[in-house]
């Protein structure tokens, strides 16, 4: 059984929409909330959409081996904890995790037969630069620094189980939904 569902993309890359799309049609699809120390943007919930925490519990937490992975991400930690993962393997539940490409193979290489990894990639680098422009949350310099990042994640691309380009938000959201009813019928190919 397929309990990890990753779902990895640069970011501006339309992962949550498609995550969020994705939960409409499996409802019996958990979120995993992973703990982050980046502020909380207004339309974001503690304990919903991340457990906000600071840099010190962060590493308290790392610490106690609480997280099956955490990176450093932009001046920012972000990590999953491993009871949450457990939790799903014991209950026989499908857990849908939005996370970073190095989080991703983490979990992929800790359980390969329980884990179905998705990377989302834009159309283009210049697409992927208006998207983040027009989210309006980072400044020129962070747009460019997450475009550096973007060049070193398309290096791990070739290591997920598929890949799938969102040029197209709505026939995205299509195309993955599809591509997990299949998954849950029984197919585990790449593209």
């Amino acid at each position: 059984m397929i309990n990890f569902v990753t779902i990895s993309a640069p970011s501006g890359s339309g992962k949550t929409t498609l995550c969020k799309a994705l939960q409409l049609v499996e409802p019996d699809f958990e979120w995993s909330i992973s703990y982050t120390t980046r502020k909380r943007r207004d339309i974001e919930e503690d304990g919903v959409d991340y457990h906000f925490i600071t840099s010190d519990e962060f590493e308290d937490l790392i610490l106690k081996e609480h997280f099956v992975e955490w990176e450093n991400v932009h001046g920012q930690y972000y990590g999953t904890a491993l009871n949450s993962l457990d939790d799903a393997i014991k209950g026989d539940k499908t857990l849908l995790l939005e996370m970073d490409v190095k989080g991703s193979m983490s979990i992929k290489k800790l359980y390969p037969e329980k884990t179905f990894s998705i990377f989302i990639m834009p159309p283009s680098i210049e697409d992927l630069r208006n998207r983040l422009k027009n989210r309006g949350t980072d400044s020129e310099k962070r747009i460019e620094i997450r475009l550096k990042r973007f060049k070193e994640e398309m290096e791990f691309q070739n290591k997920f189980d598929y890949v799938m380009v969102n040029e197209n938000l709505e026939l995205a959201k299509i195309q993955l939904q599809n591509k997990v009813k299949r998954l849950k019928q029984g197919e585990k190919s790449g593209t």
